[in-house]
């Protein structure tokens, strides 16, 4: 159960950092900004489940903010067309493989 309330939290975020985007087009409606506040509130109410679970904060959190790093820029090159050279694919690698670290340090 701590697992999947992080990704709660994860998903949350993304959701909410990708409606700010979406408020902060030319043009963009306002209503956008509601999604942005109710998906941060989400993602802090699954955040705090996850260390109520029992999981370390340390990783807890470097998860929460490593994988949402990430897949907001994946979702921004696919929603919004913004650039992902091999340079940000290696960062998304490098992010991927310090989840891994801290995971498996987290282990002993």
């Amino acid at each position: 159960m701590t697992w999947l309330s992080l990704i709660g939290a994860i998903i949350s975020e993304v959701a909410a950092t990708l409606s700010l985007r979406m408020a902060a087009r030319p043009g963009g409606h306002k209503a956008w900004f509601a999604a942005v506040g109710v998906g941060y509130l989400v993602a802090f109410a699954f955040l705090t489940l996850t260390l109520s679970g029992g999981m370390a904060l340390g990783v807890a959190y470097g998860i929460w903010a490593a994988l949402g790093v990430a897949l907001t820029a994946l979702a921004s090159r696919v929603l919004f067309k913004e650039a992902l050279t091999k340079v940000m694919g290696l960062g998304i690698v490098l992010i991927a493989a310090g989840v891994l670290v801290i995971e498996l340090g987290a282990a002993h």
